[in-house]
């Protein structure tokens, strides 16, 4: 049976906070086994949308501690933007990848919205493949008069009505819920300020309005610009080039044309290369005609495409990557190895007695190696939060305190994430301790590199803790972190003294 992958792309009413998306981030990536894909932020919409996949019973828990950690930090009343929203989590749907149906998607957010409902109070709507009512499969019924219409109609109007939870919205509004295929969202912007312009486009070109089938359009100004918003929910029923062509075509007709494009999440292999295709006027093209694939095929390594390498970027002078992404980099390569020395030693004949824990060994160094590799960009982007914070105005009494406020919560989140690179670089070392006592003796000299690699994790990483809480303004929100750490480091001296120990006696590399 192949391994049960599901997406999910839930949409967040919130993106001129970015330690509040920095903190919805966290509350997905804390859960094992959870793969962050893609994440993006517009200030115009006021709307952040993160794309995240795994199996569906991560992918599940991590959709309901978003929802949790969004409830607690937007409040609708307080936002504005130019997006559409009913929800501080607007939106959530269940996208089907691999080893799983629709039908198994459907169940999901069913499951969810009742969780969300019961435990948190919010009210859910089902939509798209999992909506209980024809009316509620389009999200724009469900989101019409948004948050502010909703508002007003929802206790007293049988047809707003949720699916799940109460009848009554709080300052974290409303939440829809769903299954649906690969959605493409893809927006236009014209050569024009004149809004006017581009709802008239959407208009003409949306299927609702007798335009092109599966595609979704709004009209809206976005950074000064007139913007058609889209959502190609097939691709191939409309391609992302038709629809381009035909807003080039309506926008000449009103005086106007295409500045640029811009892809909102992820987009699948096979839009692209059709639009290419389709441009090109490829006859008889095959996708295997692709040297990448062909080298992928073939087992070989894809062709790099990163031209800033992660160590070229530490090098930079510029406050990310900094220390704090440095030692998650340190950990990741620590878990690697520990992988390799597991892997070294499942299949030898000779530690037949041991295979089963060394494979259990090898999963949890994987899922450390991919966890740790996260949290490069995590730090990074924590610190980012914490710099963004100190540029909110100071202004008047409130604003003084609204700016006290997003600095103390940026600076919290600033210490966590190195905080859980910490706990996981311990983790290593103990998996290390692990492959240097029962591994292949052949590799016994990588299992003790792992553990110092996580070692350096540990000690790179609590540098960036202890500075982080010397920079709250609250200092017993710290105490309980810095608590935590030394419990690690703690733990860390005694697995290092196992460790020299195990070497001297079986490897004969290190004496005390």
């Amino acid at each position: 049976m192949p391994t049960a992958i599901v997406e999910c792309i839930p949409n967040f009413s919130e993106a001129r906070r970015p330690q509040v998306v920095e903190a919805i981030l966290a509350a997905i990536t804390g859960v094992t086994d959870i793969s962050l894909l893609d994440h993006s932020s517009d200030n115009d919409h006021n709307r952040s949308v993160i794309t995240y996949a795994g199996p569906p019973a991560a992918v599940e828990e991590a959709a309901f501690r978003a929802i949790r950690r969004a409830a607690g930090l937007i409040n609708l009343d307080q936002h504005s933007g130019s997006h559409p929203r009913i929800g501080a989590t607007d939106v959530v749907p269940f996208v089907p990848i691999s080893g799983i149906s629709m039908e198994e998607c459907v169940q999901m957010a069913r499951r969810l919205g009742e969780r969300v409902g019961r435990e948190l109070k919010i009210p859910v709507y089902l939509y798209e493949e999992a909506a209980t009512r024809p009316e509620r499969k389009n999200l724009e019924n469900i989101r019409r008069g948004q948050y502010e219409g909703l508002k007003a109609e929802i206790e007293t109007n049988p047809e707003r009505q949720p699916d799940f939870g109460p009848s009554q919205l709080g300052p974290a509004g409303a939440s829809v819920i769903g299954a649906r295929q690969p959605l493409i969202a893809y927006n236009v912007y014209l050569d024009s300020e004149d809004v006017s312009i581009a709802k008239a486009i959407a208009k003409k070109i949306r299927q609702s309005s007798g335009g092109l089938p599966s595609v979704k359009a709004l009209g809206m100004l976005v950074e000064g610009r007139a913007q058609v918003s889209m959502n190609l929910t097939n691709f191939r029923q409309t391609s992302v080039r038709q629809v381009v062509e035909a807003i080039r075509a309506e926008a000449k007709e009103l005086g106007t044309g295409i500045h640029h494009c811009e892809l909102i999440g992820l987009i699948p292999q096979e839009a692209l290369i059709e639009a290419a295709v389709e441009y090109l006027q490829l006859y008889g093209f095959q996708p295997g005609q692709i040297l990448e694939r062909q080298l992928s095929e073939a087992g070989s390594q894809p062709v790099p495409t990163n031209d800033q390498p992660f160590l070229e970027a530490l090098a930079a002078a510029t406050p990310t990557p900094g220390g704090g992404s440095a030692a998650a980099q340190a950990g990741a390569m620590g878990a690697a190895l520990v992988a390799m020395v597991a892997r070294l030693t499942i299949g030898k004949k000779k530690y037949a007695e041991v295979e089963a824990q060394m494979n259990e060994i090898l999963n949890q160094a994987e899922r450390l190696r991919q966890e740790l590799s996260q949290a490069v960009q995590a730090d990074s982007a924590a610190f980012m939060a914490v710099l963004e914070a100190f540029k909110l105005p100071h202004g008047t009494d409130e604003q003084q305190k609204q700016r006290m406020a997003a600095i103390q919560q940026a600076t919290l989140l600033a210490a966590q994430v190195p905080l859980e690179v910490a706990q996981k670089a311990v983790t290593v070392m103990a998996l290390a301790e692990r492959c240097t006592a029962l591994g292949n003796l052949n590799a016994i000299s990588d299992a003790a590199s792992a553990a110092a690699m996580a070692q350096a994790a540990l000690t790179s990483a609590g540098y960036n803790v202890r500075i982080n809480i010397n920079g709250l303004s609250e200092k017993a929100a710290g105490d309980s972190l810095l608590v935590q750490l030394e419990a690690l480091e703690v733990r860390a001296r005694k697995l290092e003294k196992e460790i020299h120990k195990t070497l001297s006696g079986r490897g004969g590399i290190f004496t005390e």
